[in-house]
């Protein structure tokens, strides 16, 4: 694996005990995966009490290359042979070694589908339904009689990707141009992690302009296929 200077200075740095103690090395290890498969990034993550002797600022920088160097070797599928390999050069003893790696072992999995979720998985709409309504009145007036359309995209994400942000909010910000009007209303809703129902109501007009927009992309994506 090819490492910047400043990744192989802060795990030079992991493994000097004179800068992070036995007692520090595996909790700054665990700190590493686990601040990596945090949904929101966790604030305490290096306040671990076996860290408490490690320099603050030498702390976060070995921390940001422990995790530099954990998503590398995710991505490449490093095996034991390849870290142990990497390691050692950094002046990894053989302990230090074997515990860093039964902590990839522990998390590969997770942090394979973590970076699987990073924009190459997009759900896939499974399914339209739809039902003509009508406004009969609102606060203002007592007789409105406007039909509107309540439409359900069912979508499905695939499974290595499950812990991808849900696609509704990007449909959300595409359909932003319909919030002009005081008809228009957009509720995002998960359904049981596998799959997403996007369900949005809009008047006939606007349904006309979304389905232009998309026949649009439609022909956008056939022309750049044929090139």
């Amino acid at each position: 694996m090819e490492l910047s200077e400043s990744v192989q200075k802060g795990l030079q740095s992991l493994a000097d005990p004179s800068a992070v103690d036995a007692g520090g090395f595996q909790p700054l290890v665990e700190a590493s995966f686990r601040s990596l498969l945090s949904a929101h990034g966790d604030p305490a993550v290096l306040d671990d009490p076996g860290l408490a002797r490690v320099d603050r600022i030498l702390l976060k920088q070995i921390h940001a290359a422990a995790a530099t160097f954990i998503l590398e070797a995710v991505r490449q599928g490093a095996d034991r042979s390849a870290i142990s390999s990497c390691l050692e050069e950094l002046s990894f003893s053989t302990e230090k070694i074997e515990i860093f790696y039964g902590t990839y072992q522990k998390h590969k999995k997770e942090l394979e589908c973590l970076l699987a979720s990073i924009g190459r998985c997009p759900a896939k709409i499974t399914d339209v339904s739809w039902r003509l309504q009508y406004h009969t009145k609102n606060a203002q007036l007592d007789k409105v009689n406007e039909p509107f359309y309540q439409i359900s995209l069912s979508t499905e994400v695939p499974p290595p990707c499950r812990a991808a942000p849900p696609v509704g909010w990007k449909f959300l910000r595409f359909l932003r141009f319909l919030r002009a009007d005081p008809w228009f209303c957009l509720l995002l809703c998960q359904n049981g992690g596998s799959s997403e129902d996007v369900n949005f109501a809009c008047t006939t007009e606007q349904l006309q302009d979304l389905v232009g927009k998309l026949k649009d992309a439609a022909k956008s994506v056939e022309k750049a296929s044929q090139m």
